[in-house]
């Protein structure tokens, strides 16, 4: 649970809020205060216990105004309601002359906020008050479609229509003239509410999900990667093909787009195959930071739904948004979870439809025809562990089919460097030297040393001390730099994750199905 996640949450409440969004204010606010309720139970410094706690108390006031004012915003949708009861139809001519007579002293001396008594209502002829009472809906509904009104209704928030529909209503009394003031409010307020997210959607296109539940286009949005990685190509050490071929891919159509036309089209599938911890994910997040393309992180939990039929729903959904906001990367990790090989004892139906509908769409996403635009580009970016358990078809699909190796002893350098780069390091440590006693490691076990060492200086410090004295250690005794001594006790702790065996299946199914 990240920090940055509820500031997030709660600046995303604040200005639904604000917006006159409450329900969706509402929403955000439960889930704010339940994240600094499991933050808590994972805090234990009583200062920051007590910060946080005065956090979450000030939220809850905030909750609590936001869920009084759609309360009282619920009251006065319920309002035109309650004059229906008993209308007596007598003194008909009476009570029009009497309405006329009476508005403008009455209403001075009366609370805005109070309804009016119902006696002028009583003496309304019946016919119109029913023609009145079914009215009042469309008349209700009618600000949530403020681009269909003439400029100059926008004003009062309603169109020509509600003001006949309060002349056969009100008849000008008393009753019929506080209900549209009433009315009045309430559309004004429904075009504040519609205008603001249509000016925010000015600057950014929104996918229009017609024919799609909205449940399943709000999980698949949540898998844009809009937030920056902040991961680039300097990041991730060696892996110089990789890097070439993931650029060729993405970046140069998007700069040189009257090049990459008929045969020259981008590649519309790039597979990275490798054992685990070589940086597969990185290069993914790269390319989500480097490349500016609209960028899909999807996984086997994305696609997968108890219901029938919805699975391929998502799939297709999934394209179609891609597509939409165009040029996009999908990255499918671990795909060889999401459609392995057809035609097996134990595959499931649902997962056969579903493998078929990721074909289906992954043909028809070819990047852009002679007459496409050229910017309307689309490519799947795919990692897995277990090449030889793809699917035929999707290996055919893929038309890029890379082998991220362990890394060279330049690599393990350069690895070694970028993870110390802030750590304090002692003037006789031989990184070279460390790299070459690293053979056989892949880059997540590297970091793991790298880490494991960092930590040295610190557990020789903290030994023996209780937690009272361990709370008092200055920073500058548990920053201290990191010795050769400490790299080759890391190096007994962490052993190589990869084996032998392994990389001789690697080395066999790239030989036979690689294409670099």
């Amino acid at each position: 649970m990240s920090v940055d996640e509820i500031c997030e949450n709660t600046k995303m409440g604040r200005e639904y809020a604000l917006l006159g969004n409450y329900e969706t204010s509402l929403v955000y606010y439960q889930g704010v205060l339940q994240q600094i309720q499991k933050l808590l139970t994972s805090v234990h410094e009583p200062q920051r216990k007590h910060q946080w706690q005065t956090i979450r108390q000030e939220l809850s006031q905030e909750y609590e105004h936001v869920k009084n004012i759609t309360k009282t915003l619920n009251g006065f949708k319920s309002e035109p309601a309650a004059p229906e009861p008993a209308p007596n139809h007598r003194a008909a001519p009476f009570s029009h002359h009497q309405h006329a007579a009476k508005p403008a002293a009455a209403e001075p001396a009366r609370d805005p906020d109070v309804w009016p008594p119902p006696t002028p209502v009583d003496h309304r002829p019946s016919p119109p008050y029913q023609r009145a009472a079914r009215k009042d809906p469309p008349r209700r509904s009618e600000p949530s479609k403020p681009a269909n009104r003439a400029p100059g209704n926008d004003r009062g928030g309603r169109g020509p229509s509600d003001r006949r529909g309060d002349a056969r209503s009100g008849g000008g009394g008393r009753g019929g003239a506080r209900g549209s003031d009433k009315d009045k409010n309430r559309g004004g307020k429904s075009d504040k509410d519609k205008k603001a997210p249509s000016g925010e959607e000015g600057d950014e296109k929104k996918f229009d999900p017609a024919g799609y539940d909205k449940d399943l286009v709000e999980n698949l949005e949540r898998d844009i990667v809009q937030r920056n990685p902040n991961v680039h190509w300097a990041d991730i050490a060696g892996l110089t093909e990789a890097k070439r071929l993931l650029e060729e891919a993405v970046v140069l159509p998007l700069w040189m787009p009257d090049y990459f036309k008929g045969i020259r089209r981008p590649w519309k599938g790039v597979l990275m195959v490798g054992p685990p911890g070589t940086g597969k994910t990185m290069l993914a997040k790269a390319v989500a930071t480097e490349c500016g393309t609209t960028f899909f992180n999807i996984s086997s939990s994305t696609l997968n739904s108890k219901w029938r039929g919805e699975s391929e729903k998502l799939v297709r959904l999934l394209f179609e948004m891609a597509r939409f906001y165009a040029p996009s990367t999908i990255f499918i990790d671990e795909i060889d979870s999401i459609c392995s090989k057809r035609g097996t004892g134990s595959e499931h139906e649902a997962s056969r439809r579903v493998k078929s509908e990721l074909l289906i769409q992954m043909d028809g996403v070819s990047g852009p025809s002679a007459g496409e635009e050229s910017s309307k580009m689309v490519m799947v970016l795919a990692a897995t562990n277990f090449p030889w358990d793809i699917d035929e078809a999707l290996r055919r699909r893929l038309e890029k089919r890379i082998y991220i190796p362990l890394p060279e002893i330049d690599g393990r350098e350069q690895l070694l460097r970028i993870n110390l780069k802030e750590v304090p390091l002692a003037d006789d440590i031989d990184l070279k030297s460390i790299a070459e006693k690293m053979d056989g490691y892949s880059g997540a076990d590297i970091t793991n040393v790298c880490r494991d060492a960092s930590m040295m200086a610190m557990r020789r410090r903290i030994q023996g001390l209780r937690p009272e004295e361990i709370r008092h250690i200055p920073k500058e005794e548990l920053n201290q730099p990191s010795t050769p001594a400490d790299f080759l006790l890391a190096l007994q702790k962490v052993s190589k994750s990869v084996g032998k065996e392994d990389l001789v299946k690697y080395m066999a199914w790239m030989e036979e199905f690689g294409s670099v």
